[in-house]
């Protein structure tokens, strides 16, 4: 789920909107050696996140990530006088990303240039300010730091488990998908996953990267439903010193963080026109022209793309490059929904329970079989995402020593006098879940089969957690 902004619209008050709904909850922690920049940093930050943390001395690192669930790291990286060469930050950043694999770092320094940007998103940070700041252009750069963070959690579950059992297929459609996936996965033909929302296309992408001979290369990962559109340009490709207004130094693009490695673009179908013909340029030619410059660079990736959107619809209706779907379709994965899958939900339940009860540090418990039986007839509308969900919620308010029927907070009435009794909120969820299952997940046209804006439909579904 992204928001999209106007062309025009990059201001303050877009960025604070877009801040307010992608941060809830998201801890930020600040690290330099200047306590004026420490202020100034936690003055900005703290009107938009829930926690904002600040620490001079990076040895502390380690003790604070012991303590602290911390969401993105904002780290300097230089810290001793008369330093310049970035080479502490990258330090600290292994250091990060080697106590937690999915760590979101932005590095920030006063001495910035390119080659220093490229080889620090290829160690793994998400982004690269410059300082002195833009306070606009920090804010962003974090916003869609955290949003990034959110989206990893959300396949954390399954990532955190052994690779060879990381993917649920004990049904016959995920058996045949991974066994495609495993011929698929040693080449380098560009793939588009698709599948429903909360199918897990991100983890297909991380086992197509994880089984390639690029596994050792970055998998460097874009949301681009949750990039500001009029920032498409810079972050796929990169811009020069002096692209644009605020441009005060190079930065590095997707491309060039996932040379030798794997990209993978969610939501492809969110790119605007202009862009594709960009994308698809960049895909014959294997060179991206970064923004406001005049030489295009070699780039040598992998593209994954995945969409929940009929694409082929999208090219009828004139919104999509045909020959960019075909470009980007060598080979098709299509994610079953878990509907389809119900062999899987019972196995999932479990790994989920497991994994909740050790992050809230409460009992294991086992299933009734009413309870499993209540979980495999739920149509599942969000996917594997939403039975995470009801699952965790499950757990941790069940009172017995097993999860029953009625730990699970919805019902499938059975008959209609019963689902006539049913209050506003139930039915409003149902209908939602209803249009998102009869148009595929498609945002759009659920959003108008209910005659409301995508906005409100957003806002419904955040709200039922479907």
């Amino acid at each position: 789920m992204g928001v999209r902004f106007r062309k025009d619209a990059f201001d303050f008050g877009h960025i604070c909107r877009y801040s307010a709904l992608m941060t809830r909850n998201a801890t930020v922690l600040i690290v330099d050696d200047d306590e004026d920049v420490l202020t100034a940093a936690r003055l900005l930050l703290q009107r938009h996140f829930d926690r904002v943390l600040t620490e001079q001395n990076p040895a502390q690192l380690p003790a604070l990530m012991g303590r602290e669930a911390i969401d993105v790291y904002l780290l300097d990286m230089n810290f001793a006088i008369g330093r310049n060469s970035g080479e502490e930050g990258l330090h600290w950043l292994g250091e990060i990303r080697r106590r937690d694999r999915e760590a979101v770092v932005v590095l920030m320094t006063a001495f910035g240039d390119l080659n220093t940007a490229v080889r620090a998103m290829r160690d793994g940070a998400a982004d690269f300010v410059l300082k002195p700041w833009q306070n606009d252009k920090l804010l962003a750069t974090v916003v869609m730091a955290a949003a990034l963070r959110r989206t990893r959690r959300q396949v954390e579950a399954l990532s955190e488990l052994p690779p060879v059992t990381a993917i649920e297929a004990q049904s016959p459609p995920m058996g045949e998908l991974l066994s495609r996936l495993a011929r698929v996965a040693p080449t380098d033909a560009t793939v588009l996953v698709r599948g429903e929302n909360g199918t897990g296309k991100e983890l297909i992408a991380q086992e197509l990267h994880r089984l390639s001979p690029r596994a050792e290369g970055s998998l460097v990962s874009v949301d681009l439903g949750a990039v500001p559109e009029n920032l498409f340009e810079s972050e796929l490709f990169g811009h020069r010193r002096g692209a644009f207004t605020g441009a005060d130094t190079e930065r590095a693009g997707r491309f060039q963080a996932a040379h030798g490695g794997t990209l993978f673009l969610d939501e492809i179908g969110n790119l605007p026109l202009a862009l594709q013909v960009k994308l698809l340029r960049v895909l014959e030619t294997r060179e991206v022209t970064p923004l406001g410059g005049d030489r295009p660079v070699a780039v040598d990736v992998r593209l994954i793309a995945a969409t929940n959107q009929p694409l082929e619809e999208l090219v009828a209706e004139g919104e999509f490059r045909e020959d960019l779907l075909y470009r980007i379709n060598t080979i098709t994965l299509a994610l079953p929904p878990l509907r389809e899958r119900r062999e899987d939900i019972a196995p999932l339940a479990r790994r989920f329970a497991g994994e909740a009860a050790r992050k809230y540090r409460l009992a294991e418990k086992t299933f009734t079989p009413s309870a499993l039986r209540v979980l495999e007839e739920w149509t599942w509308p969000g996917n594997v995402r939403e039975l995470s969900h009801t699952v965790e919620r499950a757990l941790i308010l069940a009172t017995g020593e097993e999860l029953s029927a009625e730990d699970f907070e919805f019902s499938r009435p059975k008959s209609r006098s019963q689902e006539q009794s049913l209050n506003l909120e139930v039915n409003e969820r149902r209908l939602i879940a209803q249009a998102l299952e009869t148009h595929g997940g498609n945002i759009s046209q659920a959003a108008k089969a209910l005659g409301i804006t995508r906005a409100a439909l957003y806002r419904r579904i955040e709200k039922h957690r479907l």
